[in-house]
């Protein structure tokens, strides 16, 4: 039986996924703008035709890859729900996570804030990809201080929102310790607001 499972080949990875994957790496890595579809394709190996069989254009990609950021925080996001019992616990496992990332290598910032400082348009698919995820964000953290009683949620989720952005852009311009750090004290100044 053994001999039979090492024989079977596994299948190939669908070319939808490995177009997205390859972007994914490439988008993050690198800049949306800076990576060509050319690129794209070859490195994913598909043909023109395929690429443009999934994504009709390089800006339907990048939505597609900003919605799968979207959604690996939300998965995040209900995992920090599941680990910690209290809304204070779940504010500062998502605070340890944001430490990790920022001290991770090959850390390079929010990919959201990333993709935003190319599209200028509002209206932008891109851009509202970028904004449908933020009012999520900042909502969900809202809901957390709402939930451990701090006298101002909103202006707490935002002043926490404005330092995680901090420390994503001070991380990803090379002070990732630093960037870490002023995080740390500062949602600790907003956490001790409602005696966190």
């Amino acid at each position: 039986m053994a001999e039979l499972t090492d024989t079977v080949a596994k299948p190939a990875t669908h070319a939808k996924v490995r177009i997205l994957a390859t972007a994914d790496r490439l988008f993050y890595a690198e800049g949306v703008h800076t990576v060509g579809v050319d690129r794209i394709i070859s490195e994913s190996k598909v043909t023109k035709a395929t690429f443009y069989k999934y994504y009709r254009s390089k800006d339907a990609l990048i939505v597609v890859y900003l919605q799968g950021r979207d959604r690996l925080a939300r998965e995040f996001f209900l995992s920090v729900d599941k680990r910690y019992d209290t809304p204070e616990q779940r504010l500062r496992g998502i605070m340890a996570e944001i430490s990790t990332q920022v001290t991770r290598p090959g850390f390079h910032g929010c990919p959201f804030i990333n993709a935003a400082a190319q599209f200028a348009d509002p209206n932008h698919p891109v851009r509202e990809a970028i904004t449908a995820h933020r009012d999520w964000y900042g909502t969900s953290v809202e809901d957390l201080f709402r939930g451990m009683g701090h006298p101002r949620p909103g202006d707490a989720a935002d002043d926490f929102v404005l330092a995680r952005d901090g420390a994503f852009a001070g991380a990803n311009l090379g002070d990732p310790i630093g960037a870490h750090t002023a995080l740390l004290r500062s949602v600790q100044r907003v956490l001790n607001e409602a005696g966190g």
